[in-house]
């Protein structure tokens, strides 16, 4: 069997799930016994994922490979647990990227370039090369944005391209849509769908199925209604009432019979007949299991208004809290305010504290104080990145007693640069900040050290995202102290990992461990400080 291509639409509405569904829809066919790879298309014009503001496009999830992608990525990955490539991640302004560097390089020999069929070319390589390079059963195709707006456009074009170049049986389209309810009738209205589904198939795309999505029970009556108006088969019209659990959806694709309809209309059979759901099943049941012991962590951050900016921070709690057997209670804490003298009666009552990555200056003196007040009161705390960098420097001002002690990305006339640029080569794929640690790199960690002990091995691969690093001139005088060093890049240059000694828990890493975090499997830091949180709550 070649690769089949599932293309993954939506309408009405943006944010109505096609990125879950899609995640989805990939476990249920991993679950199912096939290979399945995944991509995302993002209409916006940017080039560059990792220079979006969090507060507008959530967190930048980073890839083993380096690529800086849009968020969408790391639920396919924790859904699916695969691990993805920048191949996977195609925005409009890296096609145009590519075809004006084409153009400089003279491979269109002075030819007029258009919109079609240059840039839907260039759109359909980029979706067959991930066929190419996995060798998968199924790509899906997730589109950006909704049906409708004109940056996305080519993108529709190019999978009509794809659609009719391609055997029917190869292809599927699954357009994803919402049903508003309207109070004052007491009813979910079908037409915002219709139009939206007209609208697609006035571009040359006509759905396959339909998920339509809602805040309310979708009756029998109304899939059939749907199924008429858009012309699909009704059992290709799955009602998706929003969840309380995300991870409730693959179950809920599953009992929707969409898996045999898949089957089916692309005329294929699954290598498994009966799939083992049991550890899913696991996982929900888990996550509603009642009575269970409460523990506290404040994620101290600065995009705290908007939570999707650490999604994948958030989930490896819940993952961790999930596999330790106890009630996560996450409190969002604005790393700004504590420097305003407010919520300390907060802080005070946690069982942990967490401080996620970050950039530039604003809000790292609330950072730093909260790693002080962790550190003085023997409270579980651990530092990611930003983190790590406030832990280090709130040890050197008030242990080490070097004054004004900093890192010269927040401010550059420190005496005591903790934390500087290094020098490294440029990445040409990555502009912007520069020069970046980006993607997974191997450590070493030392023997008998707390992570060590955490991990189980000495040596581990992590993903990076940072620029600024521990400034090697220090690292004597920490390695006198209560504070271990413990873990450095495979080559020494770079120190990956900080401990204090007389601590339940106090660890900082520059490394994302968040990014390699699944339901069924935490990460083994992120366990081991919701662990020492339960402790605390639970001496």
């Amino acid at each position: 069997m070649g690769t089949k291509f599932i293309f993954i639409t939506g309408g009405v509405v943006s944010s109505v799930g096609k990125g879950v569904t899609a995640a989805s829809l990939g476990r249920l066919l991993k679950q199912h016994g096939f290979n399945v790879a995944i991509q995302k298309l993002d209409p916006y014009i940017n080039v560059y994922p990792g220079l979006l503001s969090p507060l507008q496009h959530g967190e930048v999830f980073v890839l083993d490979d380096g690529g800086e992608a849009d968020l969408d990525l790391g639920h396919y990955e924790r859904f699916i647990d695969i691990r993805l490539t920048k191949a996977s991640s195609v925005t409009t302004g890296k096609i145009y990227k590519s075809i004006l560097e084409s153009e400089r390089n003279g491979d269109f020999n002075g030819g007029t370039i258009q919109v079609i069929p240059n840039i839907t070319n260039e759109i359909c390589a980029r979706i067959k090369a991930v066929a190419e390079q996995t060798k998968a059963d199924f790509v899906i195709v997730e589109v950006g944005g909704t049906i409708g707006d004109i940056e996305g456009e080519p993108f529709i074009e190019a999978i009509r391209q794809i659609r009719s170049s391609l055997p029917a049986e190869d292809t599927l389209n699954i357009h994803v849509t919402w049903l508003p309810y309207i109070r004052a009738t007491d009813e979910l209205k079908t037409k915002p769908t219709q139009h939206s589904v007209r609208t697609l198939r006035s571009m040359g795309v006509a759905p396959d199925a339909i998920i339509a999505r809602s805040d309310f029970p979708v009756s029998d009556h109304l899939c059939q209604k749907i199924a008429d108006f858009c012309d699909v088969d009704v059992q290709a019209v799955i009602p998706m009432v929003t969840c309380k659990q995300l991870y409730e959806i693959p179950l809920k694709l599953e009992n929707s019979k969409i898996g045999a309809y898949i089957e089916k209309r692309m005329k294929i059979q699954s290598p498994i007949a009966v799939p083992d759901w049991s550890e899913w099943e696991w996982i929900l049941k888990e996550s509603t299991r009642k009575n269970k012991p409460v523990v506290k962590i404040g994620l101290v951050g600065k995009y705290i208004d908007l939570h999707d900016a650490y999604l994948s921070v958030r989930e490896a709690i819940h993952h961790a809290a999930l596999h330790e057997g106890v009630k996560l209670e996450l409190h969002w804490i604005p790393s700004q305010g504590l420097e305003n003298g407010e919520y300390w009666d907060e802080i005070q009552s946690m069982d942990g504290l967490l401080i996620p990555s970050g950039l530039e200056a604003s809000g790292t003196e609330g950072m730093i104080q909260a790693a002080k007040f962790a550190r003085e009161n023997h409270i579980p705390f651990f530092g990611i990145c930003m983190g790590m960098m406030a832990m280090a420097i709130e040890y050197a001002r008030n242990v080490l007693q070097l004054q004004d002690a900093s890192s010269t990305e927040f401010n550059s006339e420190t005496p005591h640069p903790i934390f500087y640029l290094p020098e490294q080569h440029p990445d040409p794929d990555h502009y912007g900040n520069g020069m970046m640690r980006l993607g997974l790199y191997q450590e070493h960690l030392l023997p008998g050290t707390k992570i060590e002990t955490y991990y189980h091995t000495t040596e581990i691969q992590e993903r990076h995202s940072h620029q600024y690093d521990f400034n090697p001139a220090y690292r004597d005088i920490f390695e006198k102290s209560r504070m271990a060093l413990s873990g450095f890049s495979a080559d020494g240059k770079y120190l990956e990992s900080i401990e204090l000694n007389d601590h339940p828990f106090m660890i900082g890493v520059m490394f994302n461990p968040e990014f390699l975090s699944r339901p069924n499997r935490p990460h083994p830091v992120f366990s081991a400080f919701i662990h020492a949180a339960f402790i605390k709550s639970n001496p």
